[in-house]
């Protein structure tokens, strides 16, 4: 008699344990509909709803167009963060002055976004304040509704945006909207976003420039000095960097700039 097979051998060794499922999902079957009972039984005692049905009804807005407004203002957060404050400008200048002292690492990349955004927080600190007193405050109180607290909010970042902005940007938007004469407190957001961001822009842009001139004469003299002493193997760089550090350090740097961006929202 020939020997049976290994795998013919395991499958009837399994054999038994499959026929245990269909009683095991029998059963499983049989304690779900006596939970099911036992809940239908017990009603009264315990209710848990999940979803928006248990909420109170509102008279403003219905909860479901609440929730997903909120998960709107979460998903366009940064973009609210980096366009209509001032991060932009700041980040901008902050780069530039890593790329004139030519660090390619030092600080990171990590760090200039976190003093950008701290010093956006410090800069921003006075709108959020009137936000919250003209708009925020008001609606926990349930004294005005959800459109005109959201109008109220966009006053002071309004007002903030404008005065950051060129009146010849606002023109450019203005025109292309084709909105005719318009009050600036009437200027639409979409409108004023965009003037505020090209504003912002040029404005870092000048401060780079600005920031650049010094390293850049450092540069030249030490290239200048090199080729005069027939040192033209040597790159200038080796020399130009710590003495560009140096005169930073010396002058107290991260000082000036810094003041100089605060101060520069505040004309």
């Amino acid at each position: 008699m020939n020997p049976e097979p290994p795998s013919t051998r395991r499958t009837q060794a399994l054999r038994p344990r499959f026929a245990m499922l269909p009683g095991i999902v029998l059963l499983l079957v049989m304690l779900c509909g006596a939970t099911g009972l036992h809940a239908q039984t017990n009603a009264n005692a315990f209710n848990l709803n999940i979803g928006l049905n248990g909420l109170n009804p509102s008279t403003d807005v219905d909860s479901a167009i609440k929730v997903l407004a909120i998960m709107t203002l979460l998903t366009l957060a940064p973009s609210i963060i980096l366009l209509m404050t001032c991060f932009t400008r700041i980040v901008i200048v902050l780069s530039f002055v890593r790329s004139a002292l030519s660090l390619q690492g030092a600080p990171s990349n990590q760090i200039i976004i976190g003093l950008s955004l701290f010093l956006t927080f410090f800069i921003m600190s006075p709108v959020w304040e009137r936000i919250d007193s003209e708009a925020l405050e008001p609606y926990r109180a349930k004294q005005i509704t959800s459109a005109e607290a959201l109008d109220k909010a966009s006053v002071p970042l309004r007002t903030f945006m404008l005065k950051q902005t060129r009146p010849k940007d606002v023109e450019l938007f203005v025109g292309m909207a084709k909105l005719g004469p318009t009050p600036v407190e009437q200027l639409p957001l979409r409108v004023v976003i965009p003037s505020f961001i090209i504003s912002e822009l040029r404005t870092a842009f000048q401060m780079g420039f600005l920031l650049f001139v010094p390293f850049i004469l450092i540069d030249l003299i030490v290239a200048t000095v090199l080729m005069s002493m027939g040192m033209m193997m040597m790159p200038p760089m080796s020399i130009s960097l710590p003495l560009k550090i140096l005169l930073f350090v010396l002058v107290d740097g991260w000082h000036l700039v810094v003041s100089s961006i605060v101060q520069s929202f505040g004309s």
